[in-house]
């Protein structure tokens, strides 16, 4: 054990003393001043390399910091005239937002999806060891923009006047937030020096803001419209994904998906009831024609927030390749995330109130203002748990409980500490186990970019050793890099081999425990109706249908 009064050895009190004094035994009574003499030769060569280095480097000089200086930027009085570009959530949530943002008076366009083409771009004009997702979303930007200029002839001052983009910031810590940084390098580089990037905290405030949008108002009806809109393309895509797999007619659901979100569109740009909108879109997800009763494993998609959710070649399609393996996905949606930012805020609080207390900085009156913060966390948690449960029912969304963030973070604690931020935080470690312990699906699937820090430290480091304590729930990490899709398809078809395996396991003792036979259970109306989703008992969604007909 190291004494509070150890420093390091110092060669000069060791030469004088003869001796170094730190008590330790085999120490031999010093190093000698030959030894030391020699250390002080080096230490005297290395303090000369290193101010002849900084003077050859110009590091003694007094110049300026590099500054990521964005030349123009989005003035209120610009509206009218500037389209917002942005994308990266899945089609039903791009589309219902770019129906917000011209509900409230701007000029938007959703991106298409990145493809292979959109990261070959992006590693080309973006720097070297980005992530996954930074190439796909820069290359995918620039590509838009290249094709306005080449192929719909708008001149380079056109695009830069007339057009702007929007994303998200985050704590990455790969990235330490630049973002932004990276998109204005690769648009400098591939000849739209000065295009606009701006981009918009995850949290919310205004104050974190970035300055350059002074344009886009964020205020209370920005945020509420455009959390409204995400948890609408949730219920669409959780719809989808429930449905498809089981479809009698190949791509009805999907017909049934495209009608939903032009009415949900229409109803965005309008200002009317999104709930009212859901209802009449559930009308086209009670048309499509299922078969229930078919043992498919159940696939939870989990991993870093974009990788999951694109639904593109950023993660090779994993979503429609699991289903054409005859898989069906429970994908992550963008309300947990919502819910996970403000459980953050609802701790952070917490953690705060009780250190200041503990150092006697907090009284009883300044005690008053975090009790009021958490109260404005919890009312607005309600808020969003109230409405999106008036949603789903609206639609036809049965069955489906929002996740108890608490829950997560106490299952996660004992091995991924809830202070740690970055990713999803503990969120991915709490899903795991809590799959496992509550019997959710057969086989856990974690997609994350290649080199990520945090979600590959969850995934290899952290995960293993949840995988080893639980090992009745098939874990399986995929690293994306947007070129490898045949190595991450075998990974994928030799682990869902083994969920088929339980999945089939699962509906015959469902329908021996039930004494049905599988024409017996087809024959209720209940197995047909696509909106009707068994409650849950095992993995399997046809071993509890049987379970719920019985």
């Amino acid at each position: 054990m190291l004494h509070d009064t150890w420093k390091p050895h110092d060669p000069r009190e060791t030469a004088a003393g003869g001796g170094c004094g730190c008590g330790a035994g085999g120490c031999g009574g010093g190093i000698g001043k030959a030894t030391a003499t020699a250390l002080g030769d080096i230490e005297a060569e290395l303090r000369a390399f290193e101010r002849t280095e900084r003077q050859r480097l110009g590091l003694e000089s007094d110049a300026a910091h590099w500054n990521d200086a964005n030349p123009r930027r989005f003035a209120r009085s610009e509206r009218g005239g500037t389209t917002l570009l942005f994308g990266g959530l899945t089609a039903a949530h791009d589309a219902l937002i770019e129906a917000a943002l011209r509900r409230l008076g701007y000029k938007a366009r959703a991106l298409p999806c990145p493809d292979v083409a959109a990261l070959q771009t992006g590693k080309e004009f973006g720097n070297r060891g980005q992530c996954n997702p930074t190439y796909f979303t820069v290359g995918n930007l620039v590509r838009n923009l290249q094709y306005l200029r080449d192929a719909e002839g708008l001149s380079t001052e056109q695009i830069v006047r007339d057009y702007a983009f929007i994303t998200f910031g985050a704590c990455g810590p790969c990235r330490f937030g630049t973002y932004v940084t990276e998109f204005r390098k690769a648009l400098r580089d591939s000849g739209f020096a000065g295009f606009r990037v701006m981009a918009l905290s995850q949290e919310g405030p205004k104050d974190k803001q970035d300055p350059d949008s002074a344009g886009l108002e964020t205020g209370m009806e920005f945020y509420v419209l455009i959390v409204k809109c995400l948890m609408a393309g949730d219920i669409v895509n959780m719809l989808g994904y429930r449905i498809r797999p089981y479809e009698v007619e190949p791509g009805a659901t999907d017909a049934a998906i495209a009608e939903s979100k032009a009415v949900l569109c229409a109803a965005v740009a309008r200002g009317s009831s999104i709930a009212r909108a859901l209802f009449k879109a559930r009308r086209a997800f009670a048309r499509v024609r299922i078969d229930r009763l078919q043992a498919k494993p159940k696939v939870s998609i989990i991993g870093e927030f974009w990788a999951m959710t694109t639904e593109g070649d950023g993660n090779y399609r994993l979503q429609r390749f699991l289903e054409q393996e005859g898989a069906e996905c429970d994908i992550q949606i963008i309300t947990a995330w919502v819910l996970y930012i403000l459980w953050c805020m609802r701790f952070d609080i917490r953690e705060s109130t009780l250190l200041r207390r503990r150092t006697g900085e907090l009284d009883r009156f300044e005690g008053i203002i975090p009790r009021l913060g958490l109260l404005y966390v919890w009312l607005g948690e309600q808020a969003i748990r109230g409405v999106f449960h008036l949603f789903a029912y609206a639609a036809g969304l049965n069955g489906h409980v929002l996740p108890d963030m608490d829950e997560i973070a106490r299952l996660a604690h004992d091995h991924y500490p809830n202070q740690l931020r970055g990713g999803e935080g503990h969120m991915e470690v709490g899903k795991v186990i809590a799959t496992a312990v509550k019997n959710k699906a057969h086989m856990v699937l974690s997609v994350k970019p290649f080199g990520c820090m945090p979600s590959a430290g969850v995934s290899d480091g952290v995960q293993s050793v949840v995988a080893a304590r639980f090992p009745e729930i098939e874990f399986l990490p995929i690293e994306t890099t947007g070129d490898s899709a045949v190595n991450a398809y075998s990974r994928v078809q030799m682990a869902l081999f083994r969920a088929r395996a339980r999945a089939q396991a699962e509906f015959a003792a469902a329908l021996d425990d039930t004494g049905l036979t599988v024409q017996q259970a087809a024959s209720r109306k209940a197995v047909a109706d696509p909106l009707r989703y068994p409650g849950h008992r095992v993995a399997g969604t046809a071993a509890n249908a049987v379970y719920e007909t019985g």
